[in-house]
């Protein structure tokens, strides 16, 4: 059999079974991207606006996005808003791709929900290992025994957050900060040491992005659970019902 056979053999880009949509305006990086990540065994599908990657999450459900900043007409920013508001959509992880570096840029990102955020230029092996981190967070957790505090909930197998009965407005980047502090209650971690639990050790976050989050899960509690969510000073954060 003739070797380039193996090559356009069409199970070799679900060899994974994840879809990922690549959004950017420019066709000769989606094309990089695709090369790079379908090598890696993903099935990419390609988006050049906010219109078309709407269709295809509709039609193929993606497993993750890997969304440029700058496009035509509605922004990356304005796209990863409109999907991280809508139920539906709001789990699907995000990798903001833009070649702004400015840290108030970054932040930016992940204030809206993105779950990663990467600069080019960057090299195909950097993006693969990274969305590898984002898509392993993203997956279930081994234990899917409902956590409870009081009236705050978390259950995995929904992988939904309940207060009090409501459903809880949290990001997925909230969420697994939550369920990892559920698990792992009165005990101070640094912002080093969660990065390594919840983002994963091989991905390049800053210490800030910690921050951010721990920022969001507050609110995302409220005021009757937010006080769970202790900053412990010189240290980092822990998570107790002890006041």
């Amino acid at each position: 059999m003739p070797s380039n056979l193996k090559l356009s053999d069409p199970r070799g880009s679900r060899m994974t079974g994840k879809t990922i949509l690549i959004v950017d305006d420019e066709a000769p990086i989606r094309e990089m991207i695709a090369v790079a990540l379908e090598m890696a065994g993903y099935d990419c599908v390609e988006a050049a606006n906010s219109q078309e990657a709407l269709a295809s999450i509709v039609d193929r459900q993606p497993d993750l996005m890997l969304l440029d900043w700058m496009l035509p007409g509605s922004t990356g920013i304005e796209l990863a808003r409109r999907l991280k508001r809508d139920e539906l959509t709001a789990q699907i992880p995000i990798i903001m791709l833009t070649a702004k570096g400015e840290e108030d840029n970054k932040i930016q990102g992940l204030e809206v929900g993105a779950d990663d955020y990467i600069t080019k230029p960057f090299s195909p092996r950097e993006l693969v290992a990274r969305l590898k981190a984002v898509l392993r967070r993203a997956g279930p957790a081994d234990n899917d025994a409902p956590l409870e505090i009081d009236g705050l909930l978390l259950d995995p197998l929904s992988h939904r957050v309940t207060i009090d009965g409501e459903p809880a407005d949290m990001g997925p980047t909230e969420y697994r900060l939550l369920q990892f502090f559920m698990t792992h209650q009165e005990r101070a971690y640094t912002r080093g040491q969660l990065l390594d639990q919840v983002w994963g050790g091989n991905v390049y976050v800053e210490e800030r992005t910690v921050d951010v989050h721990i920022r969001r899960l507050r609110i995302a509690l409220g005021k009757t659970y937010e006080s769970l969510v202790q900053t412990v000073r010189g240290t980092g954060y822990r998570f107790s019902t002890k006041s």
